[in-house]
């Protein structure tokens, strides 16, 4: 149930997004606050910062997770596939199968550590089939959908669109400004990915442009909500900006500080 604080009491929300295996952290994340809201990307497949953690470094090794990392930092992306296709060659039992056990043991974890309530949507790299079985009480997963929070209206839109890096939960252009048509007019709009404004959506680590929604884009323009709440891109060029009167705000830090951002009204 959300939050209702008393009369002249402060309402508190902490916000985290791109938990990619952190657990520890997420475990505390919500300390202090009324509610807890996860933009997704709970799942660690391959650690940018650090390339031997995650499910391809345990399956295939620090080497080749850096290798990996090199041809896709370069943006050879046929060559990452071909990589990949020939180190998936070696294992026994079926692909889906493998990364569906390694997601199972993550997924188990990281439910496990969200506080009550949780408010989440899904990131690009995250599996949705996969959610209702770990989203225990407390825990409300929205997508395209809205909630109220202590007076305030929080517009959820999760995943990502089509990109050279093929992650598990990409759509197309159209099914997600359906998506971000259907949340409407909110207070607060979260998405896991930014708005498509160049200086939010340029990654400074991987040296690339990752895909932010122009619908999305529009819809701040249009809607002004008081805020806009994404992650993502992991070293933006500009963590935060101004679009209108749209305070938009990158909260995809946690795997590697540990620490939410925090909204209080």
């Amino acid at each position: 149930m959300a939050p209702t604080p008393a009369p002249g009491r402060r309402t508190r929300i902490h916000v985290v997004s791109d938990v990619h295996g952190n657990a520890r952290d997420l475990a505390r994340a919500g300390d202090g606050a009324d509610a807890l809201v996860c933009l997704g990307d709970l799942i660690l497949f391959l650690d940018y910062a650090d390339h031997s953690r995650g499910i391809f470094p345990d399956l295939f090794g620090v080497d080749n997770a850096h290798r990996l990392v090199e041809l896709r930092t370069a943006r050879r992306f046929a060559e990452a596939r071909e990589l990949g296709a020939r180190l998936w060659a070696g294992v026994d039992g079926d692909r889906a199968a493998v990364i569906e056990r390694a997601v199972r043991g993550q997924y188990a974890e990281l439910f496990a550590a969200f506080p009550t309530p949780t408010y989440a949507t899904y990131g690009n790299v995250d599996m949705p089939p996969l959610w209702p079985e770990y989203a225990r009480e407390g825990t409300t997963v929205l997508d395209g959908e809205r909630v109220e929070i202590a007076g305030r209206v929080f517009g959820f839109v999760g995943g990502g669109l089509r990109s050279p890096m093929r992650t598990p939960y990409e759509i197309g252009d159209e099914e997600y400004a359906a998506k971000i048509e259907a949340v409407g007019e909110v207070d607060v709009l979260c998405t896991h990915i930014p708005p498509d404004v160049p200086e939010l959506v340029y990654d400074t680590v991987a040296r690339r442009f990752e895909r932010g929604s122009r619908a999305l884009l529009d819809a701040i323009r249009r809607t002004r909500p008081r805020y806009a709440l994404f992650g993502h891109v992991h070293q933006p060029l500009a963590r935060r900006m101004r679009i209108g009167a749209t305070e938009c705000v990158n909260v995809g830090h946690f795997a590697r500080t540990g620490r939410p951002w925090a909204l209080e009204w």
